[in-house]
């Protein structure tokens, strides 16, 4: 589990939360608790889709660092909160065997190739998607 730094803008009724070391990634709402919650689900969406398309997914800085850097000064100085969020950061790949019917591994194969990901990413990509509509 990681912190991810969050600054929470607006006022009453119109809140936004943004992630200095995720940019793009962002959520709204009508007040700080509602914000902060939808912050929570917006920052996993975003982890997962960098996942996803395989792209990085950024190194985390201290709050302490964030606020020294001149980027986000006013970023700081605009916020009327700023709280840390945990999320779950992908790991190192690690090896594993499982077993499993011969044909399902065949079809998963199949359409690994059919779109150019390994059968490791596949199965990972499927993984994360019924982790992810078993929590929602």
């Amino acid at each position: 589990m990681a912190h991810v730094v969050a600054l929470i803008h607006g006022e009453a009724g119109a809140y936004g939360v943004s992630f200095p070391d995720f940019p793009g990634a962002t959520s709204g709402g009508r007040t700080i608790d509602e914000v902060v919650s939808r912050a929570h689900e917006g920052l996993a969406s975003h982890v997962e889709a960098l996942i996803e398309v395989g792209l990085p997914v950024p190194g985390l800085r201290t709050i302490e660092t964030l606020r020294a850097d001149p980027h986000f000064a006013e970023d700081f100085a605009d916020a009327v909160l700023v709280v840390l969020l945990s999320v779950d950061l992908p790991g190192r790949s690690k090896r594993f065997n499982i077993s499993m019917d011969e044909s399902l591994m065949n079809r998963i194969d199949a359409s690994a190739a059919a779109l150019g990901e390994t059968r490791s990413g596949f199965l990972a990509s499927a993984a994360r998607r019924r982790l992810q509509s078993e929590t929602s």
